[in-house]
């Protein structure tokens, strides 16, 4: 099956966004179509005409939403993700004692929508490393695995 999946991300560092260029390729790798979009250059309703749902975000401050998600999030409650197949993704930082919460208030709001999260999602510290590349790209390959 050709799942068309759609990656959502915000990115301030450029971080987030090599994290969620590299998923995509791992989604490519195993079949799928996928759109990389900014988070300022999509509308929530978008989400809705995709199979596969992806989200990548940094955390920012103290365990919070990057300032770029919070309308956004928001929105998102007008859909119904039911019948969709979900993932999160995130870079952080482990200095902070909420490393990583912008990933699980994601994955939090997907769940709530009546997506299925087929993965844990996964946090990056920082710039990923060559052994983080490579599982940024098996998490994608996973996610289609798992999903269609």
């Amino acid at each position: 099956m050709n799942a068309a999946c759609l990656i959502v991300y915000a990115s301030m560092t450029g971080n987030t966004e090599e994290i969620a260029n590299l998923v995509g390729d791992g989604i490519q790798a195993a079949g799928g179509s996928v759109v990389v979009k900014d988070i300022l250059e999509v509308d929530v309703v978008d989400l809705q005409d995709y199979d596969g749902i992806l989200l990548g975000a940094y955390t920012w401050g103290d365990g919070d939403l990057p300032d770029e998600y919070l309308d956004f999030y928001d929105e998102m409650d007008r859909l119904n993700l039911t019948g969709k197949r979900a993932a999160v993704f995130g870079s952080c930082d482990s200095s902070y004692e909420h490393r990583g919460r912008a990933v699980d208030i994601l994955t939090e709001k997907l769940a709530e929508l009546g997506a299925e999260v087929v993965l844990d999602g996964i946090k990056i510290d920082l710039a990923p490393t060559a052994a983080e590349k490579e599982q940024c790209m098996k998490f994608g390959q996973s996610f289609m695995e798992k999903s269609f």
